[in-house]
Parts: C-alpha cells; structure tokens; sequence
C-alpha cells in the first residue's frame, strides 16, 4: 500500500503551543515539493508561511482556514493517486493530535536563567549531546525568539543555546557596560559559565558585531561564524530605524518601525507588535535602549566595525544577507574578507533567518560541517 503522509502543525519556537491557519497557499492535486509554501500559519509570536517538510501529491485540505489548532495537529494528507479516498478517510479518523501535557518537552520549561557579571539572563540550551555548540546571539531589540524558525533546525545535529543578551527579552533590565566590548565581554563570561570552552557563533544585526568582537578578542572560544546581515562591516545603519524602535510607546508607532524589518511586511503579525510592546514597557527598557544606541550607533553611525578586522583571522566565515535588508545596506556584504562564503537573498530584509528560515538553516549546516 502506497504512504500517507501527514501535514502537521509545526513547531516554530520554544514556546509555541498552538496556531492558526490564516490560509492555504496550495490547492488539493497539487505536487508538493520539498520546502514549498504551502499555508500561513499565525502564532502568538509571528505569522508565516509554512514550507513542506515533504514531498507529495495533496489529497486532502483538512485545517480550514481560520482554525486555531494545536502543534502536531492534522491539516492536511497528501498521498499518491492510488491511495484510495477510503483509506484517506481512514487515516485522518484515527489520527490523534498528542495533549500537551503528554508531550515532554511542554512539561518542562525549555528556558533557563543565570547570573554573570551581576546581571540574570535568561537562555535555553538544548540539543545534540556531542559536538561544539552553535551559539545564537540576536540583535539590537530583539530576544532569542528571533531564532524561532532556526533552533530547533541546527539542534537535531549540534548542541545549541542561545540567550536573551542583557536588557533584552527576559534577561534582567541591566547593562554590563553599553559598548560592544563590554557586551562581548560578557557573552564570553556566559560561556564561561555554561562551561563552553569554544563555539560556532550565528550572531544577527548587533549580534553579527558581537560574534565578530568575541573571535577577535576569545579568537581561540570561537570555532568559526555564521553572520546575518551584521553591524560591524561598515558605518552606515538605519538611525531612522533605531529610534523609531527606542521611541515608539503604542502600536500605531511600533509596527510601521518593526515592518522596516522584512521585505514581506504580512510577517508582522499583531501579535508580534504586542510582545514587542509588553517588553519596552518594563521599567527602564526605554531608557537602556537608549543608552546603548547612543554608545554603539552615535549620530546613526556605527561606532565600532569588528567585522572588518576579521580579515586578520583564520575563522571560517559565513555571510548572509537580505538583498532588501533596509537596517543595515546590503553592500556591506562587499567588505567581508576574501576567504568569506557570502550569500544574498532575494525578497529578503533585515531577517533572512525568518524570511529564508529554510534555506538560511540549510547554509548554516552546511558551513558548520565544512
């Protein structure tokens, strides 16, 4: 008998728990390949196009639009034409969608928290039990949700954590010093207090400066670097974008700054606008953001370029960029050294890991196992 295979709702993030699909972007007979959109799917974090994992004739649409469904639920089958409408019949009547609480890895907190330097973080740490971790470090603003669509992908191969960077997310509302230096500092003094005596960085935006200041100044902790669309490769970066972000105080303000982001705009979701808010309105965000602006952006410069020095440096060197990244110019790519693996996207803004999650995933696994 030939295979049925299912259409699940996914897993995008340590947290998710449920989703709705918002629309099918493929009719019932079509082939489905591997990594095609196939529908929209909104979560409390974001809403986004969800790519097959498999390939496949579509035989069946069973979600319908606008239901909120639980992660592992059915929403669709797809089989080969000789399957027959009975036994697809067959095969979504006795599919059970597993309870939460049955499903071990919601029963325990995938997040964890610990002190350095004075200052409490949060991070999450999961994953292959063998191998060099691969370290995920966000950028200006953001958190390790911002690695929703990528953890999970790198984790079934490597051990990975990634962290709230101080004042971010849910890490404590605290700088160790707001210059790069002292945030590299302190990211190197985490993995000291993981007990991680070396690592593959993927840094993001901020996160790409950082990964590249720590292998210039820990040159030895860092195995090699996986950079996307990255400060530290020259001056320019959107001010606009940056203070837009620190002043915003209401909806209206936020999600025209936070759609600057992606060059698919439908990504930002009203959920996405709303954790956003519910952060910068912790006491003292605001103000911590500021300061760091004004430290690593002055006058909407960058104030320190770390990437550029990387051609003194032997580390594998992977870049990855949005050719409609509106934060920081895609040009920069251009300045990355010789030995560099460098690849553009199309369609793409500021966050390639979300917008090419796929692909961006795919890239990382390969350069790491180089």
């Amino acid at each position: 008998m030939s295979a049925i295979t299912p259409i699940i709702m996914p897993k995008w993030g340590l947290s998710m728990k449920e989703g709705t699909v918002t629309s099918w972007l493929v009719d019932v007979g079509t082939d489905i390949t591997v990594g095609m959109p196939i529908l929209e799917v909104e979560t409390d974090k974001i809403a986004n196009a969800m790519e097959a994992p498999d390939a496949g004739l579509l035989r069946r649409r069973v979600a319908a639009e606008g239901d909120l469904l639980p992660v592992k639920a059915l929403l669709g089958v797809m089989a080969d034409a000789s399957v027959t409408e009975a036994a697809i019949d067959a095969f979504i009547a006795a599919w059970v969608t597993p309870a939460a609480e049955e499903d071990s890895e919601q029963m325990a907190s995938p997040y964890q928290f610990v002190t350095v330097e004075g200052i409490t973080v949060r991070y999450t740490q999961r994953g292959a039990q063998s191998g060099t971790p691969v370290l995920f470090i966000h950028g200006f603003g953001g958190d390790l949700d911002n690695w929703l669509f990528n953890i999970d992908a790198l984790a079934e191969k490597y051990p990975v954590v990634a962290l709230d960077l101080p004042g971010h997310g849910q890490s404590e509302v605290a700088l160790p010093g707001p210059r790069l230096q002292d945030l590299a500092r302190f990211v190197g003094q985490f993995l000291q207090a993981l007990n991680l005596s070396a690592v593959h960085v993927v840094g993001h935006s901020l996160g790409g400066a950082l990964g590249a200041r720590l292998a210039l100044d820990d040159p030895g902790r860092v195995q090699s670097l996986t950079l996307i669309s990255s400060a530290g490769f020259g001056p320019e970066i959107d001010s606009g974008y940056i203070q837009g972000f620190i002043q915003a105080r209401s909806r209206r303000d936020l999600k025209p700054v936070l759609e600057r982001l992606f060059a698919n705009q439908d990504l930002v979701s009203r959920a996405m606008v709303d954790n956003v808010l519910k952060y910068k309105r912790l006491d003292g965000v605001d103000a911590l953001l500021a300061q760091l602006g004004e430290a690593l952006f002055p006058q909407g410069v960058q104030q320190d370029q770390p990437g550029l020095a990387l051609a003194g440096t032997s580390h594998p060197l992977l870049l990855l960029w949005g050719q409609e990244d509106q934060v920081i110019p895609v040009a920069h790519a251009s300045y990355a050294p010789p030995r560099a693996r460098v690849k553009l996207f199309e369609h793409t803004g500021h966050m390639a890991q979300m917008e090419q999650a796929a692909e961006v995933n795919r890239l990382i696994l390969e350069h790491l196992a180089r």
